[in-house]
């Protein structure tokens, strides 16, 4: 069970010392949006570049943005360990996660809640990882569309039919009382922004977050 804490909750005059707090994670999820895509501005490369100097622990960039096409490798070169993609916005994805794997990065591809699953089953082979958006992409904080719940389950059966060994990972509303039961349907990659940056003790609440998806997987 990876927990990825969204740096998207923490404090951003603060970042560097926000993701010490944050390093006994498997990884910090770095939202890159650009205001057309989705609705709200964060941040570019250069600052993905300097964070990847200063953390603890590698870098999952999410990039919500039009044409990653074009942006996507500079993300891999500035340092991120990860990069995932929106399928609907690239033209090539097949193309673009061979870019990524070559730049020496992971791969992964979202969909957003409206998007079916069926989309990715092209990419299976080629990406490291799937995200299924369980809220609408551009603004933390924001409860988990249970809508989105079956598609969870749908994308780990098309991962397991197909015989990709890709992870699944949810972002959006997840808490310490729901990645029990997302886990039990199949994901095992959580990103969790103000469940973890909410918390006075993130190290503390980032162990009882992978315990409750351990315990919900258990119960499978």
């Amino acid at each position: 069970m990876q927990i990825n804490p969204s740096i998207l909750s923490a404090d951003f005059a603060n970042l560097e010392s926000d993701l010490m707090a944050i390093s006994t994670a498997d990884m910090a999820h770095i939202d890159v949006m650009d205001n057309h895509f989705v609705p709200n501005l964060t941040i570019g490369p250069a600052v993905v570049g300097r964070l990847a100097q200063v953390s603890p622990i590698p870098l999952d960039v999410h990039l919500m943005i039009e044409d990653p096409d074009r942006w996507a490798v500079g993300y891999a070169e500035a340092g991120a360990a990860s990069v995932t993609f929106h399928v609907e916005a690239t033209k090539n994805p097949v193309e673009l996660a061979r870019k990524l794997r070559a730049a020496g990065v992971l791969a992964a591809a979202a969909i957003k809640p409206a998007t079916n699953v069926s989309e990715i089953a092209e990419l299976l082979a080629e990406v490291d990882m799937i995200l299924v958006m369980t809220v609408e992409p551009g603004f933390g904080g924001q409860p988990l569309i249970k809508d989105t719940l079956q598609k969870i389950a749908s994308a780990r059966e098309m991962i397991r039919t197909m015989g990709a060994n890709i992870r699944l990972q949810v972002d959006g509303g997840v808490t310490e009382a729901n990645i029990g039961e997302l886990a039990k349907l199949g994901a095992d990659s959580f990103v969790a922004g103000s469940a973890v940056y909410d918390h006075p003790d993130r190290a503390l609440q980032i162990l009882n977050l992978r315990e409750s998806a351990i315990l919900g997987l258990s119960d499978s």
